[in-house]
């Protein structure tokens, strides 16, 4: 099984975003010392917990600091923007790392004031067509318009000889259909919809599995939301802080700060606290956490579930060394290799 990363740039309690951001970057050499497959960066504006609002600048810092992991978006939010603009961008960014760099495409909506703020036109609604933007992504990036199309002078890939990978990010079948018929691989979100994953993942692979000869069973990424510690316990206990989290968003919206694990106490029940992290009468978690056995077991499940070869975890851990913590026993637990990479200089 190949282990992937969803980077956040969280904010620890009492941090700052210069040090997030400074942490994320560092956590792409973290990854790749550790055998990580890929590192993606989130898109999230106006948000108090999460520095990452621009994936382009950390995809080309982590990129510029690593030499072999995978680098890119989880997920550029499309919707808000040109997809000339995207494509010149990534192909930009594979320029600078040949061959590593990921454009993961999805849609969403941030919160009505930072929509807004987002758009050009701002006196028009805007237009749910993010499939045909995804079409005009691959388009530029193939060359692909009529002869007599406005962009078909257009050249983005002038003197850049490889493409980046296109990934669609969902949490629906939807969303897995689209990216099956355009040929691309999909990264199914679990911890927004786990009772979905197994679904949108096995339509997609199928789908594409009819519609080539070649294999695709690399193509499909299930992505959790996973804690793992020394005891099952202490992963528990490191669990309540995203807990917290989610619950201070639905009160306060973006302005919510991520608590610390003992504030996290304080506000969370205790039926929150004992909420299961496993999966329980065949129901899946929107989060898990235990020890590394533990979560080894609980991925290997989902994995069969879902026919996917590689998983891609993000983590929500108040203590930045503790999510460090987190990342290598799960490393070790599922057996990835590591490899040392020739850093390139700095």
């Amino acid at each position: 099984m190949k282990l992937s990363l969803v980077e956040l740039a969280t904010v620890a309690p009492g941090g700052d975003k210069p040090q997030a951001l400074q942490d994320a970057v560092n956590a792409a050499r973290q990854a790749e010392d550790l055998g990580y497959h890929r590192i993606w960066y989130a898109e999230h504006h106006d948000a108090a917990s999460a520095a990452s609002s621009a994936p382009e600048i950390l995809i080309a810092l982590a990129a510029h600091t690593t030499s072999r992991i995978r680098v890119g978006s989880g997920a550029v939010l499309l919707n808000h923007y040109s997809p000339y603009k995207v494509a010149e961008t990534f192909l930009q960014l594979e320029a600078l790392a040949p061959g590593r760099i990921d454009l993961g495409l999805g849609r969403a909506t941030t919160g009505p004031v930072s929509d807004l703020a987002l758009r050009r036109d701002r006196d028009t609604p805007p237009a749910d067509d993010f499939e045909l933007q995804v079409q005009e992504i691959l388009a530029h990036f193939d060359r692909r318009f009529p002869a007599d199309h406005a962009f078909a002078r257009l050249n983005p890939t002038a003197g850049i000889p490889t493409r980046p990978e296109v990934w669609i990010l969902g949490s629906s079948g939807t969303s897995a259909l689209m990216a099956a018929e355009l040929g691309l691989g999909y990264a199914f979100a679990g911890f927004i919809n786990p009772g979905g994953a197994a679904r949108a993942l096995l339509r997609h692979g199928a789908y594409t599995q009819s519609a080539s000869d070649e294999p695709t069973g690399n193509r499909g990424i299930l992505s959790v939301s996973a804690v793992v510690a020394d005891t099952d316990a202490e992963a528990q206990r490191l669990n309540w802080s995203r807990t917290a989290l989610m619950a201070r968003l639905a009160r306060t919206g973006t302005a919510a700060q991520v608590p610390t694990v003992d504030e996290a106490a304080r506000e969370l029940t205790q039926a929150e606290k004992d909420a299961p992290t496993v999966i329980t009468d065949g129901h899946w978690p929107r989060q898990i956490a235990g020890s590394p056995s533990t979560v080894r077991d609980q991925l290997e499940q989902m994995a069969k579930a879902t026919g996917v070869e590689e998983v891609m975890v993000q983590d929500i851990i108040a203590a930045p060394e503790a999510r460090a913590h987190s990342r290598a026993l799960l490393a070790k637990a599922l057996d990835v290799t590591p490899v040392s990479p020739a850093r390139p200089s700095t």
